[in-house]
């Protein structure tokens, strides 16, 4: 980790959320890598589904950008919304480093081992809107957790990740 910690894992996560009063459910599974992985496994799990996207610009600043899964990424049009310059996807030595996490399990969750707050969350308002739950991995791609979008913005603000919101619709 950037901090030179350990990344905090599932357990430290749910100890987190219990901590908060938040509510989630969770389901263990295959380990998936892809939307379509996911997409074949979960059957008819309930709520929103959702990719996040860890990228980056020239300058080194992060974003992670939280939508649902079927929503298409422009990245030109979205450098825009972020007024970031040009992105690129991060790397898997850099999501480790300051996310804590393996390709495949990148969530908002991960904002928990970001101590140093060097990625800004980015949440899809459309997400937000259109579901009562999402489901993320837990920084395990074993399992999917289902949580409100409110508690999932509460979270993230009290691991010190004041989302910003983006239109992707």
């Amino acid at each position: 980790m950037a901090d030179g910690g350990t990344p905090g894992g599932s357990d430290a996560l749910f100890a987190k959320l219990r901590a908060l009063g938040i509510a989630t459910g969770t389901l263990q599974h295959d380990p998936v890598f892809t939307v379509e992985e996911a997409k074949r496994l979960r059957g008819e799990l309930p709520g929103g589904h959702t990719k996040n996207l860890f990228l980056r610009n020239k300058k080194g600043r992060m974003w992670l950008v939280v939508c649902l899964e079927d929503r298409e990424i422009d990245l030109k049009a979205l450098a825009a919304q972020l007024d970031s310059g040009r992105l690129s996807f991060g790397s898997a030595d850099r999501l480790m480093q300051y996310l804590g996490v393996v390709p495949g399990a990148v969530t908002p969750f991960a904002a928990l081992n970001d101590t140093g707050g060097r990625v800004q969350v980015m949440l899809d308002r459309g997400m937000l809107d259109a579901h009562d739950r999402l489901n993320f991995h837990p920084l395990d791609n074993a399992m999917t957790t289902a949580i409100a979008p409110g508690d999932l913005v509460r979270f993230l603000q009290a691991v010190d990740h004041d989302p910003g919101y983006l239109d992707l619709a």
